[in-house]
């Protein structure tokens, strides 16, 4: 500070000097009129030099200063920008914004960083819960019989059913899991071959028919008068999505009702839809639905059963389709889950049924 304003009246006095050496060659001779120039010169440059360093430079330099500073203590997000009139024309504009920048982008890890350590910890709080329940139950059952070794074998086959379902439960949510894990990490790749969708939907609506009839619930498959549409795609992660999505559907729709399954053959794509007549989705939970273990109702969800983990899984298959898994929906009229697969070229032979495939898998 104390430099810039030497600095300023030594600019002043050069001024003067100049003002007067200017004012004889032009051939002013008046010592009173050479004298006042000189005088009003020289504190006119001074104040004029003192105001532009003050506010180009010294608070400048001063903010930089602060910045740094904030930027030593890791507080990045008081690492302000400039908003001063002065900006666009200040020379020191360029190094304000690169430190400006670079504090938010580290305000930006900071964050991120944070929201990942908050996913981590609610997963693992979410992981832990999920899998005391079937192993809390299955070891229920087991002690049961052990302090109650001679009781009746009906009594027996009841608990040992009961502790199987419970196993069974914990075997498909550690698949589950493991599968989502694979995905995330880049170690299960989707194989893309030509099959007939048109096969595949109905494939899979044969599978979950019986299911669908405990609800007297209709399976109805609108094939939008396609007799085979060819497409490409990993054949048994669609099958995976199909047989999420529909299940999905008959666990959330009401009894008597009506689920259906389009398939529309578009200029590229072909356009895939589940839709049912269930209670539908609430606005605030339908960004948050393919989250893991994300439940609307817990306490109904864990009653139909499932592991909170197939929109998680449907989301990430669809996306490494390079598309996008659509969602729409109304309260007590329904919900539309679709997304589209691409077409293949016509001379492309289509492959064998999931019934071939799923044994190859078992």
């Amino acid at each position: 500070m104390n430099n810039s304003k030497y600095i300023s009246v030594l600019f002043g006095i050069i001024v003067g000097i100049i003002s007067l050496i200017t004012a004889v060659l032009l051939g002013v001779v008046d010592t009173v009129k050479l004298l006042s120039a000189g005088i009003i010169s020289t504190f006119s440059s001074t104040l004029l030099f003192a105001i532009i360093t003050e506010n180009l430079f010294d608070k400048k330099i001063n903010q930089i200063y602060k910045s740094f500073e904030r930027i030593r203590n890791k507080e990045y997000e008081r690492v302000e920008v400039d908003k001063s009139l002065l900006r666009e024309i200040n020379p020191l504009k360029g190094i304000n914004e690169e430190i400006y920048n670079f504090a938010n982008l580290k305000q930006l890890e900071i964050d991120e960083l944070k929201r990942l350590e908050a996913f981590r910890r609610d997963f693992l709080q979410d992981v832990s819960h999920e899998l005391k329940t079937p192993i809390f139950a299955a070891q229920g059952f087991v002690h049961t019989l052990l302090d109650n070794i001679d009781a009746d074998e009906e009594i027996r086959k009841t608990f040992l059913g009961k502790a199987a379902k419970s196993l069974d439960y914990l075997d498909l949510l550690v698949k589950d899991l493991l599968t989502i894990s694979q995905m995330e990490s880049g170690e299960i790749k989707m194989k893309m071959e030509a099959f007939d969708i048109i096969s595949l939907v109905r494939e899979t609506v044969d599978q979950l028919e019986s299911i669908a009839n405990t609800k007297n619930i209709k399976l109805n498959f609108d094939a939008q008068k396609n007799k085979s549409v060819i497409v490409i795609a990993d054949y048994y992660r669609v099958f995976q999505v199909l047989k999420n999505l529909i299940t999905n559907a008959i666990k959330y729709s009401n009894n008597n009702s009506t689920i259906t399954i389009s398939c529309e053959k578009r200029k590229k794509v072909t356009n895939i839809k589940v839709i049912d007549e269930g209670k539908g989705i609430p606005k605030n939970d339908r960004k948050r639905i393919f989250e893991r273990f994300y439940r609307i109702d817990k306490s109904r969800s864990k009653e139909r059963g499932g592991t909170g983990l197939g929109l998680a899984i449907v989301k990430h298959i669809i996306e490494g389709h390079k598309t996008k898994i659509k969602l729409k929906s109304k309260i007590n009229k329904g919900s539309v889950f679709s997304f589209n697969l691409k077409l293949a070229p016509k001379s492309i032979k289509k492959r064998k049924s999931i019934k071939k495939v799923l044994k190859k898998i078992r």
